[in-house]
C-alpha cells in the first residue's frame, strides 16, 4: 500500500487535533468562504508538515503527485495550504512534468491566497525554465476566469531580470481597463516588482500609459519608487 494515504490522514489528523473553532471561524470570515477551515496558523501548519515528512519518504514523481493532489483535494482550506507546501517543497520534482499538477490546481482554485502562491511560487519558476508554457499565459489572460486573467500576470512576479517584458507589457495593457479589484491590484503589484530589477522601465511605462492603468495599478507599481 502506498505510504502516501497514511502521511495525509496523519496531516488531517493533527490539523483536527490542532485547530480551534475560534480561529477557523476567523479564518473562514477573512478569507469571505464558505470553505471549512480547521483554525491552524501557518506556524502550527508548517511544524505537520515537517512532523510528516519525518517518517515518510516521498521517493519519486509518482508520490509527489499523489500527495500534492490529494492534499489538494481535501475538504479543508489548510489541506490545500499543506499542499502547496508540499508542492514547493520536493525541489526534484518541480519539473516540466509538474506543470500538469499545478495548472490543476490553479484551475480549482477559488481566491488569491491559493491562486497567488500557484501563480508566482510554482508556475512562475516552470514558465521561466520552459518558455514553451508562455502560451497558457495567452489563454489564461483571455479568459472568463478572474483567477486565470490574474495567475497571467503573478506568473511573472520573481522573474527579475528574466522578465519578459513584452509579454508581461502586452498583457498588463489588454487586462488595463478592467474594474476588478484583484486585477488592478495585481497589475500594480508585478510592475512593482519589475521595478525593483528595472526602475527606469517601471516609471516610463507608467507615465506612457497613465490614461489606460487605473489609479490603484499606478500607485501600487510606483510605490516604492517614490520613496
Amino acid at each position: 500500500m502506498s505510504l502516501i494515504i497514511p502521511m495525509v490522514i496523519f496531516m488531517q489528523q493533527r490539523l483536527a487535533e490542532t485547530g480551534t473553532p475560534e480561529e477557523a471561524s476567523a479564518m473562514q470570515a477573512y478569507m469571505k468562504t464558505k470553505q471549512p477551515f480547521y483554525g491552524v496558523k501557518a506556524p502550527e501548519r508548517r511544524a505537520i508538515f515537517q512532523q510528516a515528512r519525518e517518517h515518510t519518504q516521498i521517493r519519486d514523481f509518482t508520490d509527489y503527485r499523489r500527495l500534492v493532489l490529494w492534499l489538494w483535494s481535501g475538504e479543508n482550506r489548510e489541506e490545500q495550504y499543506l499542499a502547496m507546501d508540499a508542492a514547493e517543497h520536493y525541489k526534484a520534482f518541480r519539473t516540466l512534468e509538474a506543470f500538469d499538477i499545478y495548472e490543476e490546481m490553479l484551475l480549482s482554485a477559488t481566491h488569491w491566497d491559493t491562486v497567488d502562491k500557484i501563480a508566482a511560487s510554482l508556475i512562475g519558476p516552470l514558465v521561466k525554465e520552459h518558455r514553451e508554457l508562455e502560451a497558457k499565459l495567452l489563454a489564461w489572460r483571455a479568459s472568463d476566469n478572474l483567477w486565470l486573467r490574474r495567475a497571467s500576470l503573478l506568473v511573472h512576479l520573481k522573474h527579475k531580470t528574466e522578465t519578459n517584458v513584452p509579454l508581461l507589457s502586452e498583457t498588463i495593457l489588454m487586462l488595463a481597463d478592467e474594474q476588478a479589484f484583484f486585477i488592478r491590484k495585481a497589475i500594480g503589484w508585478v510592475l512593482r516588482e519589475y521595478g525593483k530589477t528595472n526602475p527606469e522601465f517601471v516609471t516610463a511605462f507608467v507615465k506612457a500609459h497613465a490614461q489606460t492603468l487605473s489609479a490603484l495599478s499606478r500607485n501600487e507599481a510606483l510605490k516604492i519608487l517614490s520613496q
